[in-house]
């Protein structure tokens, strides 16, 4: 067994040296995220910094969703993201897994307008949402989503947890098998919309975008800060700050990108408890079937 674990551990060193070197290779010696620019040529590596590490209360194998914290998320992405995001994936019906009644989704899913049809005539039309429909898009379509952001139609959010993070390199993906990280997602979300700043001196970003070191893909980007102090209020008495609305709604898109997520572990940690219990029943049943045979 110790030979086995040591194998395992060999292999997976050698896999990251590798990974790190070809990495670096492809990279002509890029630095590692962190602002410092490669050794030909100046370009940055993106991001510029590593995103922030939250603790999340659904981070772990025993991680659960903070129901309240979900409902607040809810509530900046209404009344902040919904603008410009759409959530195209999302049907009201399971916001009851924040906590919500049947009647209070169905009065919260009243508040929508959703395209329907075509009638008898053949002709589409709006009616009041119910429960089953999903969120809309705030535009009609691609096209009139980038026409009305400088060009960038804002990506839908449904599975923006899911799909948005960096890839960590070695040797911390090592330790995140056994940690089980998988907040890559609402860490860059985090990050992206708290790290707004003002420029460095010498350099140089393209007029309409905004300087953040932990975007992905270039120094700035089009989406300016979308969120202010007590933009959003709270009834439950939570801060009312940047950095609480950022982990509110990074928490609730986690949710709208896996709502299942706590099924998922305890349905894990079940699956575990049975393999550790069948493989004593295994070493069990070889020891008294073979304990007496002469080999």
């Amino acid at each position: 067994m110790k030979k086995l674990v040591a194998s395992l551990v060999s292999l997976a060193l050698v896999a990251g040296l590798g990974a790190a070197s070809a990495m670096a290779q492809e990279n002509h010696g890029a630095a590692p995220a962190g602002g410092e620019e490669h050794a030909e040529g100046g370009t940055p590596h993106y991001p510029i910094n590593h995103p922030k590490h939250v603790d999340w209360s659904f981070a772990g194998p025993f991680g659960h969703y903070d129901k309240g914290q979900l409902q607040r998320g809810l509530k900046v992405y209404t009344e902040v993201c919904s603008a410009c995001h759409s959530m195209q994936l999302v049907s009201f019906r399971t916001l009851e897994g924040l906590g919500y009644s049947e009647a209070q989704v169905k009065a919260f899913a009243a508040n929508y307008q959703v395209q329907d049809g075509p009638n008898d005539d053949g002709e589409m039309f709006e009616r009041t949402a119910v429960p089953s429909d999903y969120f809309p898009s705030p535009y009609p379509n691609e096209q009139a989503a980038a026409a009305s952001n400088n060009g960038a139609a804002p990506p839908d959010m449904s599975l923006l947890a899911k799909a948005r993070g960096i890839t960590r390199g070695f040797p911390q993906f090592v330790f995140d098998i056994f940690t089980q990280y998988q907040e890559g997602g609402p860490d860059y979300i985090y990050s992206l919309l708290t790290g707004y700043q003002d420029p460095p001196a010498g350099a140089e970003i393209a007029e309409g975008t905004h300087y953040n070191p932990y975007f992905a893909n270039a120094a700035a980007l089009a989406m300016a800060p979308p969120i202010s102090n007590d933009q959003v209020t709270y009834d439950d008495g939570s801060p009312q700050t940047v950095d609480q609305y950022a982990k509110d709604v990074s928490a609730f898109l986690m949710w709208a990108a896996e709502p299942h997520l706590e099924e998922r572990k305890r349905t894990g940690f079940m699956v575990m408890v049975f393999l550790v219990i069948f493989t004593g029943l295994i070493y069990l049943t070889k020891r008294s079937v073979y304990a007496n045979k002469e080999h």
